[in-house]
């Protein structure tokens, strides 16, 4: 490789910053100039390109981890993944305002993960894009959660366009899965070997390209390339989106619902658990006395304000929680008996759909574990309806005792109770100011003398306090029908439990309806390549692979190795270059012109049964010219490289992974243009110790095929020309 002197340098440097821990990965969003990075204190932090500006930190969480292993945008640049190895979760964020959106573990921790978008057009699939928001036709629109309106709107956002995209998780143990949208598991592929270091799904959805590493006890670490065919996603494309679609549909409900029970929740113990502790403490005094110790109670500690006051407190909460069981389960219930209607229509479509394994039988369960999850909140509904009814008669009746105990006077529409009223005021007082053992709990206390709190609880136990279902016309006629008590029409209802535990037992059937697929479209993926490149010898401290084994001389007489390299866009190598130890030089970041050598006549003929390190004497060689893409990276030890050629900018990393520098690429620096302010940077502090690996993948480079021609390419040996050695 030839390159010539120029008067200004190559590539605009727009920020230099030296961060206070090393970085471990690193990803430019695909569609605005800003990068990613995880350091090794387990933050995430968003950079913009001006300045290297910081645009916000994700600090580590004890509920999620603090070992970010990877990076991956989504295609549309609005969210973005990352990995977590201490606790083996693959977390969805934000890209706007550092939110955790969505969350899954995994059996095994990610090493690394690619997410694509596929590119494919098809009169069907244009057609299923244009209609696939039929479901607004039919459904409401879920209302937005209180307290946190915006982050509703981002989980239902969270599907993101129609058209699909994958996000490929790679791991030790052979370990590769595909999530459809990111969110749904769309595959389980068993019998990769060794651990993958890359890997990359073509657009089409053919194949699967991974670099693995394969150990041994006996010989160094191997480094392999595999293609793996996909032939079923790609044959039946249009089939496989819409059931992704729809099962990512079901994942976003299921995070609603879980939103909407966690605001029930709060709602219930911000007013209500005060009320808990004091009439319970009623309940107890009341039960063994009705003198002066209950009067001194009433007037001292609950007061007739305070008394006025919690009964208003109560009526607020309860209608709170009235209003979200309404507005929010009901509605996101019937979301879901719809989503999983239309999959159970999919699945009975046998030609089209039994290939991707979709079981009638599973989602008919799930359907069903819908509809008792429906019951229960009904359920809920009337026991709140029931309380609301009780402790208004209950206040309004000891609020007129506190007044005449206190010589107040008492007004008159107070002084009129209804026969409903008195009955309702009997029914609280036989509930809760009985001394029978059976309504103390199972901890020895008096029994929660609020009824709503147990179905929020989220245990396995039986309600304390179930609803009495004597006298219930609709019970008894079921069963003493022989051929209702088991029809599959019939919901069953989970009378002895909490609403918490119904909807966890419809999530796990949800999930078991959710495998098979994964399953079927895993066992369908079969190897079609594996061809060793290179060892590893077990000395070698720099465990950062790459393909490429680049060897560049330059007309000075100077030869460069490679240190890092990046698919800038299909016909452009991005690296970085280090001089020789004889060479007093330092480093350079340098942009390959790969297309004389793509086009190379002379072929490369492959032996399989050797590594490409063994046969390199015969790869061709290939002059490359570099006119004035390149230029010298002054006062910096740079090792790795990511870059966006759709932006058309570049990241340099510095071997002990605190200094970056970042550049425009398609821009001349000025000599006179005042440089970004260096904040020490110019120094590598030698005296630290050089962490040897990033694991930051070119994601942002590779998006939108920037660089998938190329990898595909290499697939068919055709970049084998451009395994350069010294002459």
């Amino acid at each position: 490789t030839k390159r010539f002197p120029t008067k200004m340098p190559a590539f605009r440097q727009v920020g230099e910053k030296q961060l206070p821990n090393p970085v471990l990965c690193m990803a430019w969003s695909p569609k605005r100039d800003l990068i990613a990075l995880a350091n090794t204190a387990g933050e995430l932090l968003l950079h913009r390109l001006a300045n290297f500006q910081r645009v916000w930190s994700l600090p580590p969480n004890e509920n999620t981890g603090k070992e970010i292993t990877a990076l991956a945008w989504r295609p549309d640049g609005k969210i973005l993944a990352f990995s977590l190895g201490d606790t083996k979760l693959v977390v969805l964020c934000d890209a706007e305002k550092a939110e955790i959106l969505h969350l899954f573990p995994l059996e095994n921790p990610v090493s690394c993960m690619h997410w694509m978008e596929v590119l494919e057009e098809s009169s069907v699939l244009n057609s299923f894009y244009t209609s696939e928001d039929e479901s607004n036709l039919f459904l409401p629109k879920l209302p937005t959660l209180p307290k946190s309106e915006e982050k509703s709107d981002e989980i239902l956002n969270l599907l993101g366009e129609v058209r699909l995209n994958i996000l490929v998780l790679g791991g030790g143990s052979g370990f590769v899965e595909l999530y459809a949208y990111g969110m749904y598991k769309i595959a389980t592929l068993p019998g990769v070997p060794g651990t993958c270091s890359s890997l990359c799904l073509s657009s089409d959805l053919k194949s699967l390209s991974i670099i693995t590493e394969i150990r041994s006890a006996d010989n160094d670490p191997e480094i392999c390339y595999i293609q793996l065919d996909t032939g079923l996603l790609s044959d039946c494309l249009p089939e496989v989106t819409r059931m992704a679609r729809k099962f990512t549909h079901i994942s976003t409900l299921l995070q609603y619902l879980r939103l909407s029970l966690t605001c029930m929740c709060e709602a219930w113990e911000d007013i209500l658990m005060q009320m808990d502790l004091r009439l319970t403490k009623f309940v107890q005094v009341s039960g063994h006395c009705l003198g002066p110790e209950l009067q001194a109670l009433l007037m001292n500690q609950l007061t007739v304000k305070g008394l006025k006051k919690l009964g208003q407190s109560i009526e607020t909460s309860y209608s709170s929680i009235q209003k979200l069981v309404i507005s929010h389960l009901q509605s996101g219930s019937e979301a879901l008996l719809y989503h999983l209607s239309e999959v159970k229509g999919m699945s009975l479509w046998k030609q089209k759909f039994q290939p991707l394994g979709l079981d009638s039988a599973a989602i008919e369960d799930a359907i069903t574990a819908v509809g008792s999850f429906t019951l229960k909140a009904n359920e809920l509904l009337q026991v709140i309806d029931k309380s609301m009814k009780n402790f208004k008669a209950f206040f309004r009746w000891l609020y007129v005792a506190m007044l005449r105990m206190s010589e107040e006077h008492v007004p008159p529409e107070l002084n009129k109770m209804t026969q409903k009223d008195i009955a309702f005021v009997a029914d609280f007082l036989s509930e809760h100011f009985s001394e029978n053992e059976e309504l103390f709990d199972r901890k020895g206390k008096y029994f929660n003398v609020e009824r709503v709190g147990q179905y929020l609880k989220d245990e396995d136990e039986d309600l304390v306090s179930p609803p009495n279902t004597k006298g219930n016309q609709w019970l008894k006629f079921l069963q003493e029908s022989t051929h209702l008590k088991e029809s599959p029409l019939l919901f069953p209802s989970y009378s002895q439990k909490s609403l918490h535990f119904v909807k966890r037992m419809m999530e796990g059937v949800i999930e078991l309806c959710l495998q098979k697929p994964a399953e079927v479209i895993g066992k369908s993926v079969k190897q079609a390549v594996c061809l060793p490149l290179y060892t590893v010898p077990e000395s070698d401290n720099n465990c950062y692979r790459t393909i490429f084994l680049l060897h560049v001389c330059f007309s000075s007489d100077c030869v460069y190795s490679c240190q890092d390299a990046r698919f800038y866009d299909d016909e452009t190598l991005t690296v970085v270059l280090r001089a020789s130890e004889e060479e007093n030089r330092g480093r350079v970041l340098a942009q390959l012109p790969l297309g004389s050598a793509l086009s190379c006549e002379e072929e490369f003929n492959w032996d399989p049964s050797l590594r490409l390190d063994q046969q390199s004497g015969a790869i061709p060689v290939k002059g490359l010219v570099l006119e004035n893409q390149w230029r010298d990276l002054e006062n910096m030890k740079a090792q790795f490289v990511a870059v966006n050629g759709i932006r058309k900018v570049a990241c340099v990393l510095s071997s002990n992974l605190r200094h970056v520098r970042v550049y425009e690429m398609d821009v001349e620096d000025e000599e006179d243009e005042e440089r970004p302010e260096s904040q020490n940077a110019s120094s590598d502090q030698d005296g630290l110790e050089e962490t040897p690996a990033i694991r930051g993948e070119a994601e942002g480079g590779e998006t939108e095929g920037g660089g998938q021609r190329a990898k595909e390419q290499l697939e068919s040996g055709e970049l084998t020309n451009v395994l350069e050695r010294c002459r």
